[in-house]
């Protein structure tokens, strides 16, 4: 497994049917939903097995210049529970830092809470409910 920065359109098309899947087809959500307006600025991060299949997906961008964000962090389902989402969330932690972020912050959807925990990050307040069911909490931690 390793990390690419997905360039084809075929890669992008693996990496947004990834985010689809695991972040919004579950919530009854149309195809498209899963992209942002931002993400032509965004620093994408997808996973990937020795057969060049998406394993992983995630997305940072530069909120200020010190700040990043996470976004759309999704493991594919039979992978989850393997620290697949550490190795993406490490990753773009380092880019943040060589473009000058000294720290990140994301939304956590309730189930990852821990998962950011385990990895450093720290609830700072109980933020939104997403599609009026999941509830969401700011999480930072210092890079």
């Amino acid at each position: 497994m390793h990390i690419i920065e997905p360039s084809t359109p075929e890669q992008f098309e693996q990496y947004y049917h990834l985010r689809y899947q695991t972040l919004r087809q579950p919530w009854g959500q149309p195809e498209g939903s899963e992209r942002a307006e931002d993400d032509a600025t965004a620093i994408h991060a997808m996973l990937v097995n020795d057969v060049g299949e998406a394993l992983g997906v995630c997305r940072m961008h530069l909120a200020t210049p010190q700040e990043a964000q996470i976004r759309f962090m999704g493991i594919r389902q039979d992978m989850q529970g393997k620290q697949l989402g550490d190795q993406l969330l490490q990753y773009q932690e380092e880019r943040a830092r060589k473009s000058g972020a000294t720290r990140m912050m994301l939304q956590a959807r309730e189930n990852a809470v821990n998962f950011y925990r385990r990895n450093g990050y720290e609830v700072e307040e109980k933020s939104y409910l997403l599609f009026g069911t999941i509830q969401h909490y700011k999480m930072a931690k210092q890079l």
